[in-house]
């Protein structure tokens, strides 16, 4: 057990893991799952769910945990050593995971088990339909040269989405520029500390700028430097693409992911991987959801219209920018919502200290959901990274001790090495144990890449979330929630595991209405230097502007959604001849643009080489499901007002028919067990303010 991967009987220890421990304990791992498959699939097994669950799945879950423990190192801690033992393990992990789900032996067992009558509970059959539905998705059913071909694209394709994040993550981490004070002008105090604290671990003078989230955004945002914003803009804009390092564009990368899953979905014979993407999903068909979201553009377009012409017109007479360009977007919005709500992000983020946000944070999942969260102690990857554990009160009549519900980290900062963005991922699911009969607690991992503390004036001072970190915190422990208060004991439905792909941020998006309630905010806030909660009067002024530009950003998700959807769904025959010399995906993003958008981006925009939701992050075909899971949200939300924002009998209501049943059934049936009836649209257009 020297092999800290090796131990998985307890939380990974993170602490011990180094690179040269993947490949030895992959072998084990690899080497002893490949023996429950061939002892499942043969006579020895019965077709029986309990048999085959007590070899096969415990040795997957095994593999499955300590994989998942190196693949969260190497999205959290990124080092040359590590990329290259996780690069040279991930072929090896992926065959085997595809040479399961296409084990044509254990699928024949799996659709015996279905056939037999055999008395299962409702999570079970849940979890078998899945398995059925996913073994001829993963090419169970194909013979021959096709097997092997698809066994061939699953391994090319898990490569090609390595890669695009790696030339992302180093696109990120690589770029850097110094600048004086002075060029600084406008930007707030706590960002200057931060860049000037970059440049002098450089050996550095001046400010070291990046294109992290908690520099570039503020930049956008409040330089008056215009010429410093159009530098930035072009070097956020152009990651990872041809106008950068060409090891690391992602433009053949794009064009060949594209190519394999398209030629994935010929195989399973389908017309294209749009519509493999949406077997399992809530939607029925790639036209119902263009059709949800043209529908949508057509709601927002003239809210969008609108907010742009106010946009412009205000650069011109207020600001003196005659010709709008897409580098002045964030500097002039947040000037014309200072002018027009007399207020600015900077102001609301002095009130919204880490400590404080969380307590609040905790109040609220305790309030509604009937638990406890507790600090609590495990091994972690870096010393930013903390651990709690959520327990309920014993029942009554017992012995009085509290129950573990879950645990979870919490990763709150950004660093160089930390994969951008925010996400939720498990360390193990809920489980009852063929092995042993226990129940296994849900473990979960909360990452963010929030602004780290600061040194100012010798004090170390708290971390400041904006209003925007503190709906991200909420909507990345939405998911958690729904991974961790699951009472659901098939590890394969249990929590997140098994929910439709469009229906699984319902839980995120719901918690993230609570940072627009008065009495969650005010919980919630201590100035950084005087302690005072915020003031009402500031916070009336946030929910005046709280659809500022509403118009505008539901178009940009649109855009988003259309772009992924036509992507893979336009391969087939009919699709637009592509202009000569430019990429297809070019010519798609630009043709969704000219369809739905107000306005459009520079020429020399490439988002999309960035845009690791679709080309690595499971959201292929899929990134309409933010907007499909919105309008769920908002309906779920709009219990709680109708029946009080803090009455922990709805609480209940919604965790026992959402978050604990997990994906034990349809979504559709979670949603109704909770509100009654189907979902409408109405909730969302007035969240949004664009109702009637």
């Amino acid at each position: 057990m020297s092999n800290p991967l090796l131990d998985t009987a307890a939380l990974p220890r993170f602490d011990a893991i180094r690179p040269e421990h993947v490949a030895p304990a992959l072998d084990a791992l690899l080497a002893e799952a490949d023996a429950a498959l061939e002892k499942a699939t043969g006579p020895e097994v019965p077709a029986d769910y309990d048999a085959l669950s007590a070899v096969l799945d415990v040795a997957t879950e095994r593999l499955g945990r300590a994989w998942g423990a190196v693949s969260h190192l190497n999205a959290v801690a990124d080092t040359p050593e590590l990329r290259a033992a996780y690069g040279e393990a991930l072929p090896r992990v992926t065959a085997f995971y595809t040479k399961v789900g296409a084990d044509e032996r254990l699928y024949g067992k799996y659709k015996a088990i279905a056939a037999s009558g055999a008395a299962l509970g409702p999570a079970r059959r849940k979890a078998l339909s899945n398995a059925i539905r996913d073994f001829v998705l993963s090419g169970a059913e194909l013979q021959g040269e096709a097997k092997d071909r698809f066994a061939a694209i699953q391994a090319r394709l898990a490569e090609l989405g390595q890669a695009f994040s790696e030339h992302v993550l180093d696109a990120t981490d690589r770029w850097g520029l110094v600048v004086t004070a002075a060029e600084l002008d406008g930007v707030p105090e706590d960002v200057k500390a931060a860049t000037a604290a970059a440049a002098q671990a450089d050996g550095q003078e001046g400010h070291k700028l990046s294109l992290h989230m908690p520099v570039y955004l503020p930049l956008m945002q409040y330089a008056r430097d215009r010429s410093l914003r159009e530098r930035l803009y072009r070097a956020y804009v152009t990651r990872a693409s041809d106008a950068g390092p060409i090891e690391q564009d992602n433009g053949a990368v794009m064009a060949e992911i594209l190519a394999l899953r398209r030629e994935e979905a010929a195989l399973l014979g389908y017309a294209d991987y749009a519509e493999v993407s949406l077997v399992p999903k809530m939607a029925e068909s790639p036209r119902q959801v263009q059709e949800f979201l043209l529908d949508l553009a057509r709601r927002a377009r003239p809210h969008a219209e609108r907010d742009l012409a106010e946009l412009r017109e205000f650069a011109r007479a207020e600001l003196g920018i005659e010709d709008l360009q897409a580098w002045d977007f964030a500097y002039a919005a947040e000037k014309l919502k200072q002018a027009r709500y007399a207020f600015s992000d900077n102001e609301v983020k002095q009130y919204f200290t880490e400590s404080k946000v969380l307590a609040g944070l905790f109040r609220i999942i305790e309030t509604l959901f009937e638990v406890r969260i507790r600090p609590d102690s495990a091994p972690v990857w870096h010393p930013d990274v903390r651990f709690f554990r959520i327990e309920r009160d014993a029942p009554a009549g017992g012995d009085g001790a509290a129950r573990l519900v879950g645990q979870f980290y919490l990763d709150p900062y950004a660093r160089p090495g930390k994969r951008p963005g925010a996400w939720m991922d498990d360390v193990r699911g809920r489980w009852r144990r063929p092995d042993d009969g226990a129940t296994q607690t849900p473990v979960a991992q909360l990452v963010c890449n929030f602004a780290a503390p600061v040194e100012a004036d010798g004090a170390r001072r708290p971390a400041l979330l904006s209003h925007d970190d503190v709906t991200t915190l909420f909507h990345e422990f939405g998911h958690g929630l729904h991974h961790m208060l699951t009472q659901v004991d098939e590890i394969g439905v249990a929590g997140i595991s098994g929910v439709e792909w469009d229906a699984v941020e319902l839980p995120s998006q719901f918690m993230e209405n609570f940072c627009w309630e008065w009495d969650v905010v005010r919980h919630m806030t201590a100035h950084v230097d005087s302690g005072e909660p915020l003031p009402r009067e500031l916070f009336d002024k946030m929910l005046a502007a709280k659809n500022f530009q509403s118009g505008l950003q539901t178009l940009r998700q649109v855009e988003l959604a259309l772009f992924d959807m036509r992507l893979h769904a336009d391969d087939g025959p009919g699709a637009p001849a592509v202009p000569e010399g430019v990429p297809r995906v070019q010519q798609v993003l630009d043709a969704v643009r000219r369809e739905v958008s107000v306005w459009l981006p520079p020429a020399f925009n490439r988002f999309q080489h960035s845009f690791s939701h679709i080309f690595a992050g499971g959201y292929a075909a899929g990134y309409y499901s933010y907007k499909w899971a919105e309008v769920l949200s908002a309906d779920a939300y709009e219990a709680f007002e109708e029946e009080g924002v803090f009455n922990p009998a709805v609480g209940r209501r919604y965790r026992e028919a959402i978050l604990e049943a997990g994906g034990s059934r349809p979504a559709l049936e979670s949603f109704k067990a909770f509100r009654g009836r189907e979902p409408r649209i109405d909730a969302l257009l007035r969240h949004q303010g664009m109702a009637g």
